[in-house]
């Protein structure tokens, strides 16, 4: 499953390539996530300028599927998920909440029968995918003002029904993410309400020939997956899916380290399932699985450096064993993507700054995105830069950058797409001039060494702006390479927020340092002038015999003796005309304080500390 929604909605080439790598990989089955990015006739605003697949898109891409001998399935939303289209003034009568339809409300349904007519009907497949994951909130927002309070499982299972119905009508067969069956149950919104509460006690039965999709991508012990299939079939769906996934939302490359270890062991679980007994009966089984490749934030990732993620996981399904012949993957992957397996796997290291993975609890893990965070922070408030202080990130993206230089051009007759690796390279460029700047810079500006300070301003700054626009170039060309046109806006903003802050800090570094010389010099001229009044003024007063300290000859000299005491004109603690750079005087926290880098951050938390509105 790939996901299409999340700005980044891929070239039919790119798909129909994707389907040649699936095809070698023996993968059979293909999920285009398109939440509101498919073409319904009549509804301008439903996908409005987001670039949605017309009818006769999916007809081709399922023509290319079916030659492959794959089976191209509509994956859609029919609940939550959909504040895309739900924030045009049109589609407000169909709100429960910002994000979630309005159920139990016959307009919302004959809406989701025109959705799921649209998106299937080009398609050969039976199958569709009728998302309602992650729809916190159903029946507490106008459900509630409208219909009163009733439970939310209710609630839940009544809307499920009628989608069911829809399905029915159309002779399709549904499959649902199952999150929502036990967070509701649970009253936990969270992870842990889906993958650590028991088998939930459902105040209605399920709808039967509905297939559940349990997806979990953060555990790395497979008894966790094994216990809840197991739950699962308590629930009465015998045949469960399992999704897991390649690390690629929130980020610029996929965490593959972290995607292998999470898909083995949901793959282990699922094959533990099917082995069969002392007498070879084969019982329970686990007879289904996908992977997907997640665009959250922006879409910003390639898709395509999920591909060693894609051929791991495609390999644990021709296999019973435990673990698979890495060497054996290898080769198979050089041969078929055209690209080094192991460097792009190093790509990786691009958000590995930390020996190891820290949990979000015992049982649940996530992949951290550094590099992200790290780009997007801002460069002159540097608010995350507690996080790292301690560690040598310039030397550790310095190599990286080094080695992925030499991988790009190593052997490119033989594997054409490590140019692929070079987002990797550029980011890991950026991150080496990025990293520590601001620190190096408030020590130089605190301790007074304007030098160093003009210096790090007029080199490292202005080689990181060039950094920045080359990898800004890179990005948008493989962008345009990749995916359709709309969406990218999204992502060039924040390459113009970087840009811009980048010179405006340099612009205001160096007025500071021409604004402190000129300073100086105003004050030696006055203390120069000062020193000239006080000597008059004294003379003055001596030759004319006057020593009382009552007329304004002495206030004038008490007052600058004492000045010139004090070792300036004026009291630096009152010279408010005196240059600064209050975002270098201001200290900084660390916001997690035992974390260090391993985080998981978007873009909104790390681009700036404050909050609009």
């Amino acid at each position: 499953m790939i996901d299409c929604s999340r700005g980044g909605v891929l070239k039919q080439s790119s798909v129909f390539s994707m389907m040649r790598n699936c095809a070698l990989m023996g993968i059979n089955m293909m999920q285009l996530y398109t939440e509101d990015t498919y073409e319904m006739e009549g509804e301008t605003f439903f996908g409005y300028l987001r670039g949605g697949y017309t009818r006769q898109e999916l007809i081709h891409m399922d023509d290319y599927a079916d030659a492959l001998g794959i089976e191209l399935v509509p994956c859609i939303q029919t609940l939550g998920h959909l504040g895309q289209m739900l924030q045009w003034p049109k589609y407000h009568i169909y709100r429960d909440t910002n994000e979630v339809l309005l159920a139990n409300w016959d307009e919302t349904y004959n809406l989701i029968e025109r959705m799921i007519t649209t998106i299937s009907s080009p398609l050969r497949s039976k199958r569709i995918h009728v998302g309602l994951d992650e729809a916190a909130g159903v029946g507490e927002g106008r459900y509630r003002q409208i219909f009163g309070y009733e439970d939310p499982t209710r609630v839940f299972l009544h809307h499920l029904k009628r989608v069911q119905d829809i399905c029915k009508r159309l002779e399709l067969k549904p499959m649902i993410w199952s999150d929502m069956l036990f967070t509701l149950a649970n009253k936990n919104n969270s992870l842990a309400g889906y993958y650590d509460g028991g088998t939930p006690q459902l105040t209605d039965n399920l709808p039967p020939d509905i297939d559940l999709v349990y997806w979990d991508y953060y555990h790395t012990a497979s008894e966790s997956y094994a216990n809840k299939i197991e739950q699962h079939r308590e629930l009465g769906c015998l045949n469960p899916w399992v999704a897991t996934a390649a690390w690629t939302w929130n980020r610029f490359w996929c965490a593959l380290p972290f995607s292998f270890a999470t898909i083995q062991a949901s793959c282990q679980a699922a094959k533990l399932d099917s082995k069969p007994d002392a007498q070879g009966v084969i019982g329970k089984n686990v007879r289904n699985m996908m992977i997907t490749i997640w665009g959250d934030e922006g879409h910003e990732c390639d898709m395509f450096s999920a591909l060693p993620a894609m051929y791991y996981f495609a390999d644990h399904g021709y296999t019973q064993d435990a673990e698979i012949d890495l060497d054996r993957l290898k080769n198979c992957f050089e041969g078929v993507c055209g690209a080094k397996f192991d460097d792009w796997v190093y790509a990786s290291k691009i958000d590995q700054v930390m020996d190891s993975d820290t949990p979000l609890t015992l049982k649940t893990h996530f992949a951290p995105n550094t590099s992200k965070y790290l780009l997007w922070e801002d460069p002159f408030l540097a608010h995350i830069s507690p996080q790292y202080a301690m560690m040598n990130l310039e030397t550790h993206y310095g190599e990286i950058a080094q080695n992925l230089s030499k991988m790009i051009d190593h052997n490119k007759e033989t594997f054409p797409e490590n140019e692929r690796l070079r987002m990797a390279y550029l980011v890991a460029q950026v991150l080496t001039l990025k990293c520590h700047l601001h620190s190096r810079m408030t020590i130089a500006y605190r301790s007074g060494d304007r030098q160093e300070l003009c210096d790090l301003t007029e080199g490292r700054l202005v080689d990181l702006q060039v950094a920045v626009d080359q990898l800004w170039k890179y990005h948008r060309s493989l962008w345009h390479k990749t995916n359709k046109p709309f969406g990218w806006e999204v992502v060039e903003m924040r390459y113009g927020g970087l840009r811009t802050r980048l010179l405006t800090m340099r612009d205001r570094i160096l007025e500071y340092l021409e604004g402190i010389e000129n300073w100086d010099r105003q004050q030696q001229q006055q203390q120069q002038n000062g020193g000239a009044v006080l000597a008059s003024s004294v003379g003055s007063q001596h030759s004319n015999g006057t020593h009382s300290q009552d007329g304004a000859g002495a206030a004038a000299e008490s007052y600058l003796t004492s000045s010139m005491r004090r070792g300036s004109w004026m009291d630096k603690n009152q010279q408010s005309d005196r240059p600064t750079i209050p975002e270098f005087d201001t200290n900084r926290e660390a916001m997690y304080e035992y974390a260090g880098c391993n985080l998981l951050m978007d873009y909104n938390r790390v681009s700036t500390p404050s909050r609009p509105g």
